[in-house]
């Protein structure tokens, strides 16, 4: 966790007082965490992500920013779960619904491509309808395979994904995060404090999350 530079927050003006608790000291104006307390939340988290993947339930993964984009990614096309590497949009959640609408449709016009189905219209509207299926794909490609609501979600950073976590919060679905000195660490039912601005720190906790899911499957 060291090594992947977990410890590392923000500067002091920046910290959100709920992370205070966390703090172990400061090294040229940047905040450092005690990773000591960092483990349980970690631990715990862990408990709670393989307990799902045991039952054969779904998460869905969030992390928008740059720095987390590929991680998030990898992790779902790993272990099939469906992820947002990009912009969240508005009603995933509350209004999923009409976003499976728009889903079945997506999955409908690459059924159709891959059947030769839209030979029958002229070129301008196929390129159209490409047009539309690389929309799609941009905006729902991390989520098509969600069927139903998740059992949690696991994000990174909830300050960045503010939108996903109250819309988590009010579907009464539970949140993993990982989260720096800046957030709230009351966003999270579970969260893990730690560095979420650096690329192999995030890394570090999504191969954790990784790990935690496999167990789960395996019945461990």
């Amino acid at each position: 966790m060291f090594k992947a530079g977990a410890h590392f927050g923000t500067s002091k003006s920046r910290r959100h007082p709920t992370a205070a608790p966390f703090i172990f000291g400061r090294k040229n104006q940047v905040e450092i965490f005690d990773l000591e307390k960092t483990i349980p939340l970690l631990e715990k988290a862990k408990s709670f992500l393989t307990s799902i993947s045991k039952d054969g339930k779904q998460i869905l993964l969030v992390g928008g920013k740059s720095e987390a984009r590929d991680a998030i990614r990898n992790a779902g096309l790993t272990l099939a779960l469906p992820f947002v590497d990009g912009r969240w949009i508005g009603g995933t959640l509350t209004n999923f619904g009409e976003i499976r609408k728009r889903m079945d449709k997506f999955t409908k016009l690459i059924d159709d491509r891959d059947k030769g189905l839209l030979t029958k219209y002229t070129k301008r509207e196929r390129l159209m309808i490409d047009r539309q299926i690389a929309n799609f794909e941009r905006y729902f490609g991390g989520i098509v395979s969600m069927k139903e609501l998740p059992k949690a979600l696991f994000i990174v950073d909830p300050r960045k994904e503010k939108t996903a976590v109250k819309e988590a919060h009010d579907m009464g679905i539970p949140v993993v995060s990982v989260l720096g000195g800046d957030c709230n660490v009351k966003d999270a039912l579970y969260p893990i404090v730690g560095n979420d601005a650096s690329k192999s720190s995030i890394e570090f906790f999504v191969s954790e999350f990784v790990k935690a899911w496999n167990e789960g499957k395996l019945g461990k």
